[in-house]
């Protein structure tokens, strides 16, 4: 198709720069132009159509074509279509999604502030903190500490957050006053012979000597995902997250958790945080907040961080930070209806039984001789391939081994994604039984393909 004049791909590579692409490769393959969806599937131009194992981008939590949400966003269209929120002024949708996060919040949260992506929510959780120790009288106190593999988003700010080569290499990233210690990956990361909770009391040891090297007065916060997802899906050992929580709280050093993958159901509660017993100061929310039917996403702050902030807006006249489409009555009301059919359809409690479903069905294909881990929680998963389980290792060039399998798995209907070589599994919240019984045979055949491509 991309060699047919006027098709759709050749008029994409003409005109269309993509983003996390190869942008030569696009010009040699092509893209994949997907024309519509329906529940947990998606069809292809060429009538091709797959089981989308990723939620798009870990985001359409509700699936493709939920009527209820086209009609929520239909009505509010007809009634205000846009309106903003700058300057005092208001509009109910905003309010009302507002009051519902800051009540739904698992840890007491005093506002909610709204952006377009859960890139914008992490870059101005960073103004925020910015803003707030000059208010304080701190100015010094503005680094921000991240992790390894966390993923945080694209804009100069969040990707300086992000702990991803690729998104550092050639961008001259990350900035000053950005740092990074190490993953909560115990498979991966782990030293020989090394127990979990000597491996989580490593990673504490870790980040408190960082903050010392650092000075702690230097430090403003530590940013990261109950679990980590464009990282490869890497659960956190059990006390991992109170372990770092006390080095936190030691040197009066706040927690953000991006909630932006995690958030609206997919660990099997509503956030990560209480998966995992966290007790951030802010959390950035995106993805699942609309099912990612419009562009949105928000902030939640405590008290704690909003009263100097409030202070200190009061002291220069206003608080110089917005976003146009911030709190968007289009996407505030798709929000709504999203929680409202989250609630009513009780999907906390399918994601809970049918993710163990999942979760089981995964683990036993650690059998596969390409498999070296599976991991997950709730609806999100990866399996780690490897060509040697005992040195962990992959091809020569990383990654080649899980675009390999990705490939396959495209080719047999499921659309998958993979980082480096974790091939990740994050379906729509409504995926059946029968339904994860179809991907995981799919997944099976495909590694078997791949398997025997690589010669194994």
């Amino acid at each position: 198709m991309k060699d047919i004049p006027n098709s759709t791909e050749a008029r994409d590579i003409k005109n269309l720069m993509h983003p996390y692409t190869n942008a030569r490769k696009l010009e040699t393959e092509g893209p994949l132009v997907i024309e519509s969806g329906e529940g947990i599937y998606v069809t292809d131009n060429n009538g091709n159509r797959y089981l989308e194992a990723m939620s798009g981008l870990w985001s359409a939590g509700l699936g493709f074509s939920e009527k209820r949400l086209v009609a929520a966003a239909t009505r509010q269209m007809e009634k205000l279509p846009f309106y903003h929120i700058f300057s005092m002024r208001s509009h109910g949708p905003a309010v009302d999604l507002a009051e519902k996060l800051v009540n739904l919040a698992p840890v007491p949260m005093s506002k909610a502030f709204f952006t377009n992506s859960g890139s914008e929510a992490n870059d101005t959780a960073v103004k925020m903190l910015w803003y707030r120790a000059h208010a304080l009288g701190t100015p010094e106190k503005k680094k921000v500490i991240s992790r390894l593999r966390g993923y945080h988003g694209v804009t100069v700010v969040a990707a300086s957050m992000t702990g991803l080569p690729y998104n550092h290499t050639s961008f001259g990233l990350p900035l000053p006053g950005f740092l990074h210690t190490g993953s909560p990956h115990y498979w991966r990361d782990a030293e020989p012979g090394e127990s979990e909770a000597d491996f989580v009391a490593r990673r504490a040891r870790e980040l408190e000597e960082l903050i010392l090297a650092e000075g702690p007065e230097t430090i403003a916060a530590f940013i990261g995902e109950p679990v980590n997802g464009g990282g490869g899906v890497i659960v956190p050992p059990q006390g991992y997250w109170q372990a770092i929580q006390a080095v936190l709280d030691k040197y009066d050093i706040l927690l953000i958790a991006d909630e932006v993958i995690c958030g609206f159901g997919r660990t099997g509660n509503m956030f990560g945080t209480e998966t995992f017993g966290m007790k951030p100061d802010m959390m950035t929310l995106s993805k699942q907040i609309t099912s990612s039917y419009q562009p949105f996403s928000a902030l939640l702050v405590n008290e704690r961080v909003f009263a100097p902030i409030a202070d200190e807006s009061n002291r220069i006249g206003t608080f110089g930070h917005g976003y146009t489409g911030g709190g968007h009555p289009v996407g505030a009301a798709v929000a709504l209806e999203t929680l409202r059919i989250i609630e009513e359809d009780k999907l906390l409690d399918h994601v809970g039984d049918v993710g163990a479903h999942m979760q089981a069905g995964l683990a036993a294909l650690t059998g596969h001789p390409l498999v070296g881990e599976h991991r997950g929680v709730g609806l999100i998963a990866a399996l780690e391939l490897v060509t040697d389980k005992e040195t962990k290792a992959g091809l020569d060039k990383p990654g080649a081994l899980g675009g390999i399998a990705a490939a396959k798995m495209q080719a047999n209907g499921v659309i998958s994604r993979n980082m480096n070589d974790a091939l990740a599994f994050c379906p729509p919240m409504i995926i059946t039984h029968a339904e994860v019984d179809d991907m995981l045979a799919r997944t099976k055949r495909s590694l078997d393909e791949t398997a025997a491509e690589i010669g194994m």
